[in-house]
């Protein structure tokens, strides 16, 4: 299958550069991947378009304050550090720009703490290990900046507020995602209150949202990407509210692709549901993929070529959503992490 399949063109204003004042304002497209019936709604009338004879599923993971800024000792300049994961105690893999600063055994100034790396592997990504006396994630919280995509522009030093309150989702419990589950981004807790009163449940799992999920796919034949795992963990309690959701006949509407490919990823074992787990997910949807889990899908507008974009091709089919992105696109909607979004049924 050729990764040009799904590219599609559209113009780069209509990537959303700031989130809505309010977040349940955002235009929402809702699609029927049977029919092929489009409908231009708001995220607000969710409640009442599901109805309850459907449950969600949320990624609750939080967003940690991943992107530092360092310089080389004696020097004056921003040295782009974005951390990903931590392997073990104080050593992090992390992506660094420009690489070339930072070759294996250069130390590394971030404000009060010091670092050194300790070597670069093939696809370009950096082990860097801090040095210890310090609280990392205490000097996170204090000097780190959310991970924003590239796509959204900020200037050196300006003010980050907003984006530390919205590129958050209401459900965000526990840090460990470099990105945000944008579809969860949607929600407000009136929303919530109101799909509670309309009989519909909201069951809640974690993936930490890795560099596996934006990665750039380089290959012409789309089946020779790989996937770089993310942890996840559904609780036993989790497990068996959807255990008990699918056997009273209820519809699972997974919010966002990330949630997806955990439920695909536990389907896909004898023992689906049966109790909680935990481990790393790698797997990859694209179209000839066969849902075992899911009924619908809420996902946010994505860049072309994308893991993402070929995800919803799988469960809505390509040609439906190359049109579908035509519409978005002649209707101006508003695109990527802070953008609108499409409920698939």
């Amino acid at each position: 299958m050729k990764l040009k399949s799904f590219d599609f063109p559209f113009p780069e204003h209509l990537i959303a550069q700031h989130p809505l004042p309010e977040r349940d304002r955002s235009r929402m497209m809702v699609v029927n991947r049977n029919s092929g019936a489009v409908e231009h709604r708001e995220f607000r009338d969710l409640p009442h378009i599901l109805g309850p004879d459907c449950f969600l599923v949320v990624n609750n993971t939080r967003v940690f304050p991943a992107r530092l800024w360092a310089q080389r000792p004696g020097r004056s300049e921003r040295i782009e550090i974005l951390l990903m994961r931590e392997e073990a105690p104080g050593t992090w893999l992390a992506l660094v720009r420009p690489g070339r600063k930072a070759p294996p055994g250069q130390q590394l100034i971030i404000e009060e703490l010091h670092a050194r790396v300790r070597d670069a592997r093939e696809d370009g990504s950096r082990r860097i290990d801090f040095a210890p006396g310090k609280d990392l994630w205490a000097s996170l919280d204090r000097m780190g900046e959310p991970p924003l995509p590239p796509y959204i522009r900020r200037n050196p030093g300006q003010n980050l507020k907003e984006d530390r309150e919205r590129y958050q989702t209401v459900f965000a419990r526990r840090s460990g995602s470099i990105a945000a589950p944008t579809a969860g981004l949607h929600f407000t807790e009136e929303v919530v209150r109101r799909l509670a009163g309309r009989s519909i449940p909201i069951v809640e799992i974690l993936l930490h949202v890795g560099y596996g999920t934006f990665q750039p796919v380089r290959a012409k034949e789309v089946e020779a990407h790989h996937m770089e795992p993310e942890y996840f963990e559904v609780s036993d309690a989790a497990a068996t509210a959807i255990r008990q959701c699918i056997s009273a006949g209820k519809k699972l509407v997974a919010v966002g692709t990330t949630t997806t490919r955990v439920l695909e990823h536990l389907a896909r074992r004898e023992d689906f549901l049966e109790r909680g787990s935990a481990g790393y997910c790698d797997l990859f949807i694209y179209p000839g993929f066969r849902f075992k889990a899911l009924g619908g899908l809420l996902t946010n507008f994505h860049l072309p070529r994308s893991t993402l974009f070929m995800l919803v091709c799988a469960f809505a089919g390509r040609e439906l959503m190359l049109d579908c992105y035509g519409q978005a696109v002649a209707e101006n909607y508003r695109f990527f992490s802070y953008g609108d979004c499409m409920l698939i049924l």
